[in-house]
């Protein structure tokens, strides 16, 4: 099967808005895709994705490479992944998985390891693209945004790992702060109407018992390399709004969680570690909270931004559900091993070393975004079903995750515990 890489080129249609999605292969990216082709057929939609150790181009592409036409993509603007379970089934069964097709990579785009299938590419829907490449190439973001005619950017591309971040702090600096300054240098360039930088609640630093909620005004006070390079990042996003007008807005949000996320995170690592009938590790005592909020909750989150949100301001986007790492252990062990008393679930916990520095919790202030008209609807115990159900069918989307379910990161393990061999 020969085929060749598509052309830049937007189709000939009359877009109301223009969106470059960068990491819309990772884990919310790809949920703010899916949302935004599906809901807004009058929206184009370009997907930049380096396609590094965490991304999954194939979640986006099975959930709408048969939306086909307008009137469906409206239809089913509504529909949860769930509801598309029968028709990716169908997808996946008639896919070849040693043979589809060639990559799909543009003459900026670095060889990866992600093929796409022609079948799929002539699924797709008309009002989106995909492009493999990295967003720390200024040649490629400046010929996207002028080629695609790109008006609003969302930014999601980052690197995330917090351990990772101890022993691997370059790679997070030139991701999180060259790749955010690429970005944000060609979107003055081109006139970029719209730019949405997505941080985190980590740049606050540590947050006591006793602490108060922070708002967006609080000082940031990062305290891990990951956090200190969203900070940065953050700080530059800042002068180009200051400086030369960029209409920009950021946010910082909770821990999300769901389906589509690499199993390195806290929920979905001690899912596939119960799957694999491997101990669930816990970093220390186990007492560190943290707040999680559902993916479905963050998109809506996102799209309300979009549209309503104010340039120049910061949004904090915050859930209810503050939870212990311990405690999250537990109840998904009693989700996924109900047959366990309280006791034997705790024997299958193990206490690991913990990080060189770990937040012991953060608490954030959401009141603006609460006044724009977001809530967060989904529960902690319907998110976490949903997203153990979709791990027991689709994980294995992510190609050998047994590294990722180690308690610590390799690098990690070089760096800091030195009595390893």
């Amino acid at each position: 099967m020969t085929s060749t890489a598509p052309s830049l080129t937007p189709p000939a249609a009359d877009f109301t808005k223009r969106i470059l999605v960068t990491g819309g292969a990772g884990f919310i990216g790809s949920h703010v895709v899916i949302h935004l082709v599906k809901c807004y057929p009058q929206y184009y939609i370009v997907n930049l994705d380096s396609l590094d150790y965490c991304s999954c181009v194939r979640n986006v592409h099975s959930a709408i490479s048969s939306c086909g036409s307008e009137h469906e993509l409206q239809t089913r603007g509504d529909n949860t992944e769930e509801d598309d379970v029968e028709r990716e089934k169908a997808t996946e069964s008639e896919e070849d998985e040693d043979d589809v097709g060639q990559r799909l990579r543009g003459s900026f785009c670095e060889p990866g390891d992600e093929y796409i299938s022609d079948e799929v590419l002539a699924t797709l829907p008309n009002n989106y693209k995909f492009i493999h490449g990295n967003i720390t190439g200024a040649d490629l973001v400046g010929y996207i945004l002028k080629t695609e005619r790109i008006d609003t950017i969302m930014h999601f591309a980052a690197q995330s790992h917090v351990d990772n971040s101890f022993g691997n702090s370059i790679d997070f600096s030139k991701t999180n702060i060259l790749g955010t300054h690429v970005l944000l240098e060609a979107a003055r360039l081109y006139g970029i109407k719209r730019f949405i930088h997505v941080s985190t609640d980590e740049v606050y630093g540590e947050g006591r018992p006793d602490s108060a909620r922070m708002t967006e005004d609080h000082v940031l006070e990062p305290t891990n390399p990951y956090a200190a390079t969203k900070a940065g990042a953050e700080f530059l996003v800042k002068s180009f709004h200051r400086s030369f007008g960029l209409p920009t807005i950021i946010t910082r949000s909770n821990n999300v969680y769901g389906p589509h996320q690499y199993p390195e995170k806290l929920v979905p690592k001690i899912i596939n570690q119960i799957l694999r009938d491997r101990p669930v590790t816990i970093h220390g005592d186990g007492m560190h909270t943290r707040n999680y909020l559902y993916i479905s909750d963050v998109v809506a989150a996102f799209d309300l931004i979009l549209h309503e949100g104010k340039v120049g301001e910061v949004y904090n986007i915050g859930g209810e559900n503050e939870l212990s790492n311990r405690l999250v252990a537990m109840d998904l062990l009693a989700m996924m091993k109900p047959q366990l008393v309280g006791a034997d679930k705790a024997i299958l916990i193990t206490h690991v070393q913990d990080r060189p520095f770990n937040d012991h919790r953060y608490v954030i202030d959401s009141a603006k975004i609460r006044r724009l008209g977001w809530n967060e609807k989904v529960t902690w115990r319907e998110g976490l079903r949903k997203t153990v159900k979709w791990f027991c069918r689709y994980g294995h989307r992510f190609d050998n995750i047994d590294h990722a379910l180690e308690a610590h990161p390799i690098n990690f393990k070089k760096t800091y515990m030195v009595n390893l061999p």
